[in-house]
């Protein structure tokens, strides 16, 4: 029998953090962390928002998770007032819907770079964020090609194809070529991540209250949605140890290449600990709680202005 796409995530991740060199995971910070969490933060995410209609919530769900990526090019960034980089683009394509009417993917296919950089409100100067609005393009070109093949052109058709799975959903994703988040270890092998894949599941749950296109059989089966910002929590609260050497590079605001064994052993080591910390928080306190949950419970406390005071890791790339 084949392994799901999560059983393939824990797998693979927590075989990296066995043989990880370059960070650890402190056993020992899992339950004093349990404890003092913060469960019940409001949420502060966008892309879980309903908008309009069913297929206008579907349309905006999976074109914002999309371009769900950048987070190595959000230092330069022309950032709205008060805003993220990902608060940016997700307020901005919200704008967009709003003046112009639900997305349908002629929109998407038509669209230039030029006329995303103007949605985003970017220049289009040679810059990385420059860079970051041609990958949009070719994201965005991606998902309405994808959603006329699945669903001819319909959004939520790609969700009802799924027929209440999310591990059928996020595998069906992999189809474009930026959701293929899979990468070698040196040591540990073949590493699935499949960040953006897992998260635009657990979006369009939230988005739809977790009923009718919201409801997945198997939703508590999602991991952590690997990233740079829920490692940084986990090392700021001591349940990840990361090298002397790559501290210095991450203070140093270096660019950790995707898919070096130094980028791979934070994002995989990361999967690792929420799962475990996942496991002490359903003994100890929410019996209930999946890991997907629990990572929208960190993503929002890495908001915190304690968290963004302190450099954390960036890599320039598309699948986060």
């Amino acid at each position: 029998m084949t392994a799901s796409i999560f059983d393939r995530i824990r797998t693979s991740c927590a075989a990296v953090a066995a043989v990880s060199t370059h960070v650890r995971v402190d056993e020992s910070a899992i339950a004093p962390f349990a404890t003092r969490l913060d469960l019940d933060l409001p949420p502060n995410d966008p892309g879980q928002q309903p908008i309009g209609n069913a297929e206008s919530t579907a349309a905006f769900v999976l074109t914002l998770d999309a371009i769900n990526f950048g987070s190595g090019y959000f230092p330069y960034l022309r950032k709205r007032p008060g805003h993220s980089g990902y608060h940016t683009v997700a307020a901005s394509l919200r704008d967009w819907v709003d003046a112009n009417g639900a997305i349908t993917t002629d929109a998407l296919f038509s669209n230039t770079v030029d006329e995303w950089a103007v949605v985003f409100g970017q220049e289009l100067d040679g810059s990385p964020a420059h860079e970051l609005m041609e990958l949009f393009t070719l994201a965005l070109a991606d998902l309405a090609e994808f959603v006329d093949q699945r669903a001819n052109g319909a959004f939520v058709g790609v969700i009802e194809a799924a027929d209440g799975s999310a591990a059928t959903l996020a595998e069906s994703l992999t189809a474009m070529r930026f959701y293929r988040d899979v990468h070698d270890h040196p040591i540990a092998g073949p590493v699935s991540l499949y960040k953006r894949a897992q998260i635009t599941v657990q979006d369009l749950a939230v988005a739809f209250g977790r009923t009718q296109l919201g409801r997945f059989d198997d939703l508590d089966q999602l991991t952590m949605f690997a990233d740079n910002l829920v490692p940084h929590v986990l090392r700021l609260n001591d349940v990840l140890v990361f090298s002397d050497e790559l501290l210095t590079r991450i203070e140093a605001v270096e660019d950790i290449p995707v898919g070096s064994s130094a980028e791979l052993e934070i994002r995989a080591c990361g999967v690792h600990a929420v799962e475990l910390l996942a496991a002490e928080v359903r003994k100890t306190r929410r019996p209930d709680l999946t890991s997907g949950s629990l990572d929208n419970v960190l993503w929002n406390l890495g908001a915190d202005a304690l968290y963004k005071a302190v450099p954390r890791h960036r890599s320039k790339c598309v699948f986060y």
